[in-house]
């Protein structure tokens, strides 16, 4: 078995993927294995008792939202009785940033590789700060989770088959020439990507106010992008996954108490460990004490190779995840040394258009003792209250290290 062969199967599927919008659609009806009485949430798998406080005010918010609770009370009790079941969105070829929460009533982006033909999905982007994402789950944040399902949703899928759908990967390639790295800094990819729905909007919008509301809360919203970004890399990633003999990582999530990993060689066995809190910018009246753990399922960005990895395309995101223009650069000069190769389409100007770095290795991980970068928003630790800064985290050395002795026992090594 020859494990650098391997690697570059599965580092050239990830990178030959295509991922294109292709529609939307009631989580009920598409994501495969949804059904009435499941959510899905970020990360490896978690149960209520080791839930983290936006984990727990997620899935209230969730539950709410679904007419099944009314409050945290009987939201945990719902879970408890085993009559709503919690799954990873990862072991439903979907993905949600920060908690995640997908429940089967809410609209979905359709992701379709046109490469391999692999599907991956993912909910909408509600903006910053007190969203459900967050663990928010007030009346404000019901109000605008009902307009985005009622009233955007219906507008934007008939806009995505009137514009012929949207190509996310060559969306991000141009991004990432315009300052993004694809994780917390989506504004130029935002923008393209209200410039590519914007005509099937105006047309398909009941009237001008809503054409002209819908137009603003993308517009108003620079991480509206980030949803089909993260379905996209999805789609790239699970393209690479299943390669006999492969050591390169398909699947990195945290669920606020849990960062998990799956490897391409390993099947769908989750690897886990303690998350870590992100060390960054806070919001006017929060500090670090206030942060809870890492979460969310938006680092399979830095698993596609963007995100973390390509900071040096984007030097101002130091003014959002704190830092200086140099550490971006040092970041990716430093992911460099724990992948596979370097990206065919996305490449970095500054590094005079080098590849981004992209497929994690665990061999060298362990073997260099560097651990991946990885960019993130700073949920607060009690459920309710929502986003409170952005920062950088990295994961536990300790589940690297425990694939790769998987990986020498299932291989005989």
């Amino acid at each position: 078995m020859d494990i650098n062969k391997a690697n570059a199967e599965a580092v050239g599927r990830m990178m030959e993927a295509r991922p294109v919008l292709v529609g939307m659609g009631k989580a009920i009806d598409v994501i495969p294995g949804m059904h009435e009485n499941l959510l899905l949430h970020a990360g490896p798998p978690i149960d209520w008792d080791r839930a983290s406080g936006p984990m727990k005010g997620a899935i209230t918010g969730a539950l709410i939202f679904e007419g099944r609770a009314k409050n945290m009370e009987e939201a945990e009790k719902l879970v408890k009785s085993g009559e709503i079941q919690l799954e990873p969105c990862h072991e439903h070829q979907s993905v949600g940033p920060m908690a995640g929460l997908t429940t089967p009533n809410m609209e979905v982006y359709i992701i379709e590789n046109k490469t391999h033909g692999n599907l991956a999905f993912s909910n909408m982007n509600e903006g910053y700060g007190k969203v459900l994402r967050y663990g928010a789950y007030d009346q404000e944040v019901m109000d605008r989770l009902k307009w985005m399902h009622e009233v955007m949703a219906p507008v934007l899928k008939e806009a995505i088959d009137m514009v012929g759908g949207v190509d996310i990967k060559a969306l991000l390639a141009e991004a990432l020439h315009m300052g993004d790295e694809g994780h917390n800094r989506n504004k130029a990819g935002s923008i393209l990507f209200l410039k590519a729905l914007a005509p099937g909007i105006a047309k398909a919008a009941p009237n001008q106010q809503v054409a002209s509301d819908i137009l603003k809360a993308i517009g108003d919203n620079a991480l509206a992008v980030l949803n089909p970004v993260m379905a996209a890399c999805k789609a790239m990633a699970d393209a690479a996954h299943g390669v006999e003999g492969s050591t390169i990582v398909t699947v990195m999530a945290r669920n606020g108490t849990d960062f998990g990993i799956r490897v391409s060689g390993l099947g769908d066995r989750w690897f886990t460990g303690p998350v870590g809190k992100p060390k960054g910018l806070y919001f006017p009246g929060f500090t670090a004490e206030d942060g809870s753990g890492d979460i969310g399922d938006s680092t399979i960005t830095e698993t596609a190779g963007i995100g973390g990895f390509a900071m040096a395309a984007a030097p101002a995101i130091v003014t959002f995840v704190s830092g200086t223009p140099q550490d971006a650069i040092n970041t990716t000069m430093e992911m460099y040394e724990i992948t596979e190769a370097e990206h065919k389409y996305f490449n970095i100007p500054f590094l005079g258009f080098r590849g981004t770095p992209t497929g994690i290795d665990i061999r060298k991980v362990v073997e260099k003792g560097i651990t991946p970068r990885i960019n993130t928003g700073i949920a607060h630790k009690d459920p309710g209250v929502g986003q409170i800064g952005a920062g950088l985290v990295r994961p536990p050395m300790s589940i690297f290290e425990e694939a790769l002795i998987a990986f020498a026992e299932k291989y005989g090594f």
